[in-house]
């Protein structure tokens, strides 16, 4: 391996605006490769043109990136005709094109400070013997001044999977959760792995403005119905209404809404490349419907609210004990059948 690693970081990308640009001019300096694979599958075609392709105009975002911002042709467009078979085709697709001595999974959405992507790259060229590393996520909600939180990501979901070392004879098994296997066919997070807690204790995290804009909630919410988790998820299009648009259920405001959740004030330091966008929102450069903030406002400063997060919070190692336990209670036939059907959450 070189001294200064080499990364290259992939992306799967379906209707990735207003963040798309940001995330390569955030990237690009420290990127080997940006290998981009646009498009669709099968479950998010109510979100795709009729052909498989975004159609928010991110195709055309990044061919102006290629033609003006990238000097040094580290941008890879992969596209395909008609929707691709699943995401671990596309995953793979751009590992067929990789050639650096890492790999960085990052979707549009994903942002790090600057400053940990360099902490990072350092990190890697003084341990090359890492086999990859995970990150924990902040998950924003309708302003990147919101953040939420709950019980279903403190189990573990939010436990991002991003960083693997790559060489000649690795594979991507799966995309969800995201798994490399080495030359020899084994999980690199079964070798020398970074664990998200030690970049946690180093103060890095992965800034996921996830459910940011309108459109880009209500477009997850019509994928996850088709593809992702259809029995946890059958009322997705209701959550969207009551819970993201109206705050009708304040502790149901995660989109994994069978658990309990809340919404949190974020006062942190925001990624020079979300500062960028939101200037550019404020001041009309870029056009992306916004979601109002007066009721979040309203409900962050109700005492009632406060209070229901606080006894949400402290009731949360109960959760975490029984999903610990419910391999064991799911077996007592005659458990509570409310118990008995308790489900561990999904890792990202």
């Amino acid at each position: 391996m070189s001294t200064v690693p080499r990364i290259s970081f992939g992306m799967i990308v379906l209707n990735g605006e207003p963040f798309l640009r940001y995330s390569l001019r955030a990237l690009y300096p420290h990127a080997h490769q940006i290998l981009i694979v646009e498009g669709a599958c099968p479950g998010a075609s109510a979100v795709a043109t009729p052909d498989g392709h975004s159609s928010d105009g991110s195709v055309a975002t990044i061919r102006r990136f290629q033609a003006e911002e990238d000097p040094e042709d580290k941008v890879v467009l992969i596209q395909r005709d008609g929707f691709w078979p699943d995401k671990d085709a596309q995953s793979q697709a751009y590992c067929e094109r990789a050639t650096g001595d890492w790999l960085w999974q990052i979707d549009s959405d994903e942002f790090y400070l600057e400053e940990d992507l360099r902490r990072m790259a350092a990190l890697l060229a003084a341990e090359p013997e890492r086999s990859g590393a995970s990150f924990h996520q902040i998950a924003f909600w309708g302003s990147p001044d919101y953040v939420v939180d709950g019980y279903f990501l403190r189990r573990g979901a939010d436990v991002f999977h991003r960083l693997f070392r790559w060489g000649p004879g690795y594979r991507y098994t799966t995309h969800r959760p995201p798994t490399v296997c080495d030359e020899r066919g084994r999980d690199l997070r079964t070798s020398n792995w970074l664990a998200a807690d030690r970049q946690d204790r180093a103060g890095v995290k992965l800034y996921h403005y996830s459910l940011l804009f309108p459109r880009q909630v209500r477009e997850k919410c019509h994928y996850y119905v088709n593809t992702v988790e259809p029995a946890q998820l059958p009322m997705a299009g209701r959550w969207f209404e009551e819970c993201w648009q109206r705050l009708g259920r304040p502790f149901r405001v995660h989109n994994v809404y069978a658990h309990p959740s809340w919404l949190e004030r974020f006062d942190g330091a925001r990624p020079e490349a979300i500062g960028q966008m939101i200037a550019d929102l404020d001041s009309g450069r870029i056009d992306e419907p916004r979601r109002p903030v007066d009721d979040i406002e309203r409900l962050l400063s109700s005492r009632r609210y406060r209070m229901g997060r606080w006894v949400l919070k402290r009731l949360q190692p109960v959760d975490a004990a029984l999903y610990r336990l419910a391999p064991v209670l799911r077996r007592i036939p005659f458990f509570p059948r409310s118990w008995r059907a308790y489900r561990p959450g999904r890792s990202a």
